[in-house]
């Protein structure tokens, strides 16, 4: 599936962890079944529709903070072998330090032959999952995350950051901040998504965001280990490009 319009697939980000970040295509999100999401509909089979498309947003990097994070909708076990060998090259041509992947909790036991293969080139990748909540009833029977462990540490054994997902109905400002505190607690850094409208049949709560805002936000705006992402194009990719 390709996408009716352009998105904006390269930015760089310049507050807290300076990094480049890409957005790229792959064959599709493996789990596909959080109820919340919609980015897994960018996607394509194709995997050489999907090269050339990546290869085109990886040459913008240029290495300015010597860390790049690649996000692609999914896992990046999803993303062609070419993809991935292009990513290779561009860290090696631009010094790049620290890889940023993202993966589903599926997809764990991949992780430690990813890091090794980067580490044997002087790159330290880290990885990003999506917990959303670590209350585990209301993410699993509501949310269907497919995460299968309740323990934040045992994540955190394969994941050095987690996004957490908030705005939605039945949170409260403290099951937020729990979540932000454990998330800070068992990872280095925890980024907070807030729930924007999308084609999925789970909506944002406008109370709880408020609330978010309000009594959330103003704690965490400025810590150094936490994104904030009060729109999910915050990170300057998504957009459609101008």
């Amino acid at each position: 599936m390709q996408n009716e319009f352009a998105l904006n697939r390269y930015a760089v980000i310049e507050e807290k962890n300076k990094r480049e970040i890409v957005l790229l295509r792959g064959r599709g999100c493996d789990w596909r079944r959080c109820r919340f999401c919609d980015y897994h509909l960018d996607f394509d089979s194709n995997d050489d529709l999907n090269f050339s498309l990546n290869e085109a947003q990886l040459n913008k990097v240029t290495g300015l903070y010597h860390k790049l994070e690649i996000v692609n909708s999914g896992s990046f076990v999803e993303l062609d072998e070419k993809t991935m060998r292009k990513i290779e090259r561009v860290c090696l041509k631009h010094q790049i330090s620290e890889l940023y992947f993202e993966c589903h909790w599926k997809h764990r036991n991949r992780i430690a032959a990813l890091r090794e293969y980067f580490s044997a080139k002087g790159i330290l990748v880290k990885t990003k999952t999506g917990v959303e909540t670590f209350d585990t009833l209301f993410r699993e029977s509501y949310l269907d995350k497919g995460i299968t462990t309740n323990d934040p540490k045992e994540i955190s054994e394969f994941f050095d950051e987690c996004c957490l997902l908030q705005g939605l109905p039945g949170q409260t400002t403290d099951s937020m901040r729990r979540d932000i505190e454990t998330g800070l607690r068992h990872f280095s850094r925890v980024c907070i998504n807030i729930m924007q409208k999308n084609s999925t049949p789970i909506f944002p709560d406008p109370q709880v965001i408020q609330a978010f805002i309000q009594s959330i936000y103003p704690i965490y705006k400025e810590n150094p280990r936490v994104d904030v992402l009060l729109e999910n194009t915050d990170f300057g990719i998504g957009e459609l490009e101008q």
